[in-house]
């Protein structure tokens, strides 16, 4: 923050106010100030902290079209500089000014004359990147001033003036000299790496802040047991030969020997005792099923990139392999998992090792299969040979019951006919009649029996054909997950909408005939 600001810049003013000037006869002339478009303005302030100062101001607008004015004003000034670089600031002005016109010759002429001025305004201010912000932009400066000019009583240059003025000014403003001293320098170092091992290089980066960027910084560096090389903020160690344990080297930076002008810093590492080898492996694939192979692969890492020998064991199978792979065979492994530990040494006799897994998979369980149940016969009942008798009763109700038991399971009945019932003889004098088709109208007609007297859902049945060649239908529970085409090949699925079941009646009961009526037939 600046200790001193000297602005420099245009400046339009526009003063308001008339002059009476007595004249011979004994009357007045009246005229008034016009505004001065073209003029400057000078000032220099002077700050006594952050944000309160002083400020001496010269204004000069010299040119107007009658009249002229000349400002000499000193007063207090407070400024508020903000983060973004903007700085709006107010004051409060007193002194002077010389005042010439207004003229309107030969009738009245006004010779300059000193009077008080009393100036009131502000402005904002832009900090530019220029010259380390040594240089703002004036983006604006508004005032309201007050003049008092008093010609005198004699005629046509006598007269009194009391102006009311508004000024406007823009232009550069120049900082010097700085309200806070700057901060001390300061200074931090690092090592990289911090931990070593003997041989391996070390570099030392320090890390000023606070330099002056007009002067130029001297570094130096040391260290207590090691040797540092280095001119510039960043050295080097040389470890060859150094002892396991902890060292400091210490840097200095200088930009003059005045306090706050140099600072130090110190950074510590650490040389280390020769480190054993680790080793980490991996399976591919992770999971395999029993018989299969798996490739192990170890990837060991030596500190001091020292040779590495490989070898492997395993808590199942066997594994062949002597460098970073190996190949495990699970021939003969149970199902579960199998531990495979990769062993790594070194030239110096450490070792290490580390352990991964492959997993067996256990062999799937057995897809479902259909399982057949009991058949009925039709050969009992020679006139309605696709009717479901009492006898099919027993296998029928058993049949139902494994179809409860097995609520996601569906059932399959497969209707059976015999050569001759698909091919019938022809009856002679009569016209053909289409052979029924027995066979699924038995099945059909099962179906029938297991809904309306069994209470299963007719959409868990199935209704098919089978190439049997026998007067029956075979009974299939089918379960969930099981595929009946596969299990039971050969059958015909039957259009339902073309075969309708057949109520289940018993036969009329048989009367018999007269010997009379016999005896006449």
């Amino acid at each position: 923050m600046s200790r001193v600001d000297v602005f420099t810049g245009y400046s339009y003013f526009a003063p308001h106010g008339t002059v009476n000037t007595p004249l011979p006869d004994g009357t007045t002339f009246s005229d008034r100030y016009s505004s001065v478009d073209y003029g400057a303005l000078a000032s220099v302030a002077y700050y006594f902290n952050r944000y309160f100062g002083g400020q001496f101001e010269f204004g000069a607008h010299p040119d107007g079209n009658n009249d002229q004015f000349y400002t000499y004003q000193g007063g207090p000034i407070f400024r508020y500089p903000t983060s973004e670089g903007i700085t709006p600031f107010v004051h409060a002005l007193a002194g002077a000014a010389n005042v010439g016109g207004p003229n309107a010759e030969p009738i009245a002429v006004h010779h300059t004359v000193w009077g008080p001025a009393l100036t009131v305004g502000g402005g904002l201010d832009y900090n530019l990147p220029f010259l380390n912000h040594r240089l703002a932009l004036r983006l604006f400066q508004a005032d309201y001033e007050y003049i008092h000019a008093n010609f005198g009583p004699q005629p046509v240059t006598g007269g009194r003036a009391n102006i009311d003025a508004a000024r406007l000014s823009t232009g550069i403003v120049w900082k010097f000299g700085n309200i806070i001293p700057p901060p001390p320098v300061e200074y931090t170092c690092s090592a990289n790496p911090a931990s070593v091992y003997p041989g391996d290089p070390i570099t030392i980066t320090g890390t000023p802040t606070n330099l002056n960027p007009k002067k130029t910084a001297t570094y130096s560096w040391s260290g207590q047991g090691v040797t540092v090389k280095g001119d510039t903020a960043t050295a080097n160690v040389d470890t060859t030969g150094l002892q396991p344990g902890n060292y400091t080297v210490t840097g200095h930076v200088s930009e003059g020997q005045k306090p706050g002008q140099f600072a130090d810093c110190t950074a510590n590492f650490t040389v280390k005792q020769y480190e054993p080898p680790t080793v980490s492996c991996s399976v591919n694939p992770s999971s395999v099923n029993a018989g299969d192979s798996a490739t192990i692969t170890a990837t060991g890492v030596s500190p001091q990139n020292r040779p590495l020998t490989y070898s492997y064991s395993a808590s199942a199978g066997s594994i062949s392999g002597t460098g970073n792979t190996a190949t495990l065979s699970t021939t003969g492994a149970p199902a579960g998992a199998i531990t495979v530990t990769a062993n790594v040494s070194d030239d110096k006799g450490q070792t290490a090792s580390g352990t991964c897994s492959v997993t067996v998979n256990a062999p799937p369980p057995p897809a479902p299969k259909t399982q057949t149940l009991c058949s009925i016969t039709f050969s009992r009942d020679k006139r309605r040979p696709a009717r479901v008798d009492n006898e099919a009763k027993a296998c029928l109700d058993d049949v139902a019951l494994n179809a409860q038991r097995s609520a996601d399971a569906s059932v399959v009945v497969v209707g059976n006919s015999t050569p001759d019932e698909q091919n019938p003889p022809k009856k002679k004098g009569k016209k053909a009649a289409p052979p029924v088709d027995l066979a699924a109208q038995r099945a059909v007609n099962t179906k029938d029996y297991l809904v309306k007297e069994k209470g299963i859902d007719a959409s868990r049945i199935q209704v098919r054909t089978g190439t049997a060649g026998a007067q029956e239908v075979e009974n299939y529970l089918v379960p969930a997950g099981a595929n009946f085409d596969t299990d039971v090949p050969g059958t015909t699925a039957v259009d339902e909408s073309t075969v309708k079941p057949q109520t289940r009646k018993p036969l009329p009961e048989r009367h018999h005939r007269s010997s009379k009526k016999t005896s006449s037939q």
